[in-house]
């Protein structure tokens, strides 16, 4: 009977000393937050741009761009680079110019080229327009004004234009052996006469309009010559165009561009630009004498033309 007792009493002992230790509960996992949805389309990246001052200045700081140099081909390859790099297709059209006297200067025949760049997909028989400018100079002057200037705004016109929709497609050219060697039409804008005399009749018959840029830095009305006193429609537009976006523009008369290539083979084509300058085809003519608000003008105005 005591042994009952005491093992019923050792039972209950061994039971309420006993601990169990408790299993921690694991709180419930919440379900993540959705990631929000990742756009798959990307703003489309703009162009580089080019401050026209700074074209002027490298261009000016190569030095003397005579056509045939090694000088004006490093320009040009420096350009191709630039048209490249905004999305053109760019080709070299070649020709050959001769010896000649270049204001004042001897200068050798040689090879020098055009550089044409157009977008993709282009097709030269359909309706176009033309904005050029020549890249070399006499053989004596950095060219800033002439015509740096010019190939600077050009440049800029293509990039702030490539991913625009135009009111036509747009051939840019910048033109070689623009410069004289010697006197007398034939003497003279050989890029641009190469250029026009390679067009087939039905590239020509497809052109609308053509703009030389040639000396544009200087002054702050902007001249836009035609290349006779009856051949205006081109001088016209873009003194229209000019007046949209509220730049002054004064109406002259003028062949010694490379416009006249176009003009005198029946096409469409006028000037921007011609004021007097101190410096003209001289050494002294380098960044300083080109105004930078003259040069955005110009821009607005062939943006406007183009647009």
């Amino acid at each position: 009977m005591r042994l009952t007792v005491l093992l019923t009493l050792l039972a209950a002992t061994a039971c309420t000393s006993s601990t169990v230790t408790p299993t921690p509960s694991t709180p419930p996992t919440s379900a993540p937050a959705p990631t929000p949805p990742v756009s798959s389309s990307r703003p489309t990246p703009r162009p580089s741009l080019d401050s026209p001052m700074a074209t002027v200045r490298h261009l000016a700081g190569l030095g003397p761009r005579e056509a045939t140099s090694a000088t004006y081909l490093k320009a040009l390859t420096w350009l191709e680079q630039r048209f490249v790099a905004a999305g053109y297709q760019v080709r070299r059209q070649r020709l050959q110019v001769p010896a000649g006297d270049s204001w004042g200067v001897q200068v050798r025949a040689g090879t020098t080229w055009n550089l044409v760049a157009t977008r993709p997909g282009f097709d030269p028989s359909k309706p176009h327009q033309v904005v050029g400018a020549h890249l070399d100079t006499v053989p004596q002057a950095p060219g800033a004004e002439d015509n740096a200037s010019g190939v600077a705004v050009l440049l800029q016109a293509s990039q702030l234009t490539t991913s625009r929709s135009l009111r036509l497609p747009t051939v840019f050219i910048a033109f070689g052996a623009e410069e004289p060697r010697g006197d007398g039409d034939n003497r003279h804008h050989y890029g641009s006469r190469a250029y026009v005399a390679a067009l087939p009749a039905a590239h020509r018959r497809a052109m609308r309009g053509m703009v030389s840029l040639d000396r544009v830095g200087v002054g702050d009305v902007v001249p836009v010559c035609s290349a006779t006193d009856t051949q205006t429609a081109t001088r016209n537009a873009v003194r229209a165009a000019a007046a949209r976006v509220g730049v002054p523009t004064r109406a002259c008369v003028n062949r010694s561009s490379d416009h006249w290539s176009f003009v005198r083979a029946g096409l469409p084509g006028a000037r921007i630009g011609s004021t007097p300058y101190a410096a003209y085809h001289s050494p002294r003519d380098l960044p300083n004498v080109v105004n930078p608000a003259q040069l955005d003008r110009v821009g607005k105005v062939v943006v406007s033309w183009l647009g």
